[in-house]
């Protein structure tokens, strides 16, 4: 499986919307450097995020406001290295576009020549006009809406949106609008986080360009996850989680019997030593 893979043709923006048309389900893995991109890449994902979650996932941070444009420079440039089959979106961080479309356009100019393919920002209406300026210079660009983690504080947390009627931020109706817009805009595709599933299926039905979802229920046109939650590193236990493997549990259960094996002498034996 893994050599057919490498054999794969790259995943590129054209072939998203053939995967719509063709109702085919869209993968996505978040990943943050060369090795967990070439892991996932030969797994077959479609695209690889790499993700302004790395504040929270490797910083320890408690969100992603504190994630510098710097900072997801060099984390898409440590993906590019692993040289994917799979579409490389990198995530514009906070502060990194809201400031005006041109500072938007700069720092998705600088995103793609570290190795991005595309660039996700958060937000709909209001920013149906910085979407435009990116996709005027032919940078694609992946939407987002929902449950934004960028807005974290004005939503009061990390909370599921859209379950109140209204187009106030985080209404059903502003998220039906915010979905239109960003298709409007010129977006290729827009993730859809922390929603009821019967919104997200009204706006994946509605919508021409695939939905991405990711606590929105399985009527999206694609899932993202990421791969520290799929695997079983995280600690987080999620309702819109899953750990397909616990690689939380092997590496410590390594990690105590390299202890113990450095501690009575056994390691590293003989075989392993230089002569």
């Amino acid at each position: 499986m893994t050599s057919a893979t490498n054999d794969r043709p790259k995943i590129t923006v054209p072939d998203l919307a053939r995967m719509k048309a063709l109702e085919e389900r869209i993968t996505m893995i978040t990943a943050y450097d060369a090795t967990f991109g070439r892991l996932v890449d030969l797994a077959g994902v479609d695209m690889i995020l790499v993700g302004d979650s790395v504040g929270m996932v490797v910083q320890g941070e408690a969100n992603t406001i504190t994630v510098e444009l710097d900072e997801m420079a060099y984390h898409v440039r440590l993906v590019a290295r692993a040289q994917p089959k799979a579409l490389i979106v990198g995530d514009l961080p906070f502060g990194s576009y809201q400031v005006s479309p041109q500072q938007a356009v700069e720092s998705s100019i600088r995103l793609m020549k570290e190795g991005a393919e595309c660039v996700k920002l958060e937000g709909g209406v209001v920013m149906a006009e910085t979407i435009q300026a990116i996709t005027r210079v032919d940078i694609p660009v992946m939407g987002h809406i929902g449950l934004t983690p960028q807005s974290v504080h004005r939503m009061g947390g990390h909370k599921v949106q859209g379950k109140k009627s209204g187009w106030e931020a985080g209404g059903r109706e502003r998220l039906l609008d915010d979905a239109h817009a960003v298709e409007q805009a010129g977006a290729i595709a827009v993730v859809v986080e922390g929603v009821p599933r019967d919104l997200a299926k009204e706006i994946t039905n509605k919508l021409s360009i695939p939905t991405i979802g990711i606590g929105a229920g399985p009527d999206c046109d694609g899932q993202v996850l990421v791969l520290h939650d799929v695997v079983g590193l995280s600690e987080r236990d999620l309702k819109f989680t899953k750990h397909f493997a616990d690689l939380r549990t092997a590496a410590i259960t390594a990690t105590e019997a390299f202890i113990a094996e450095v501690r009575d002498g056994s390691w590293p034996d003989d075989a392993h030593s230089f002569h």
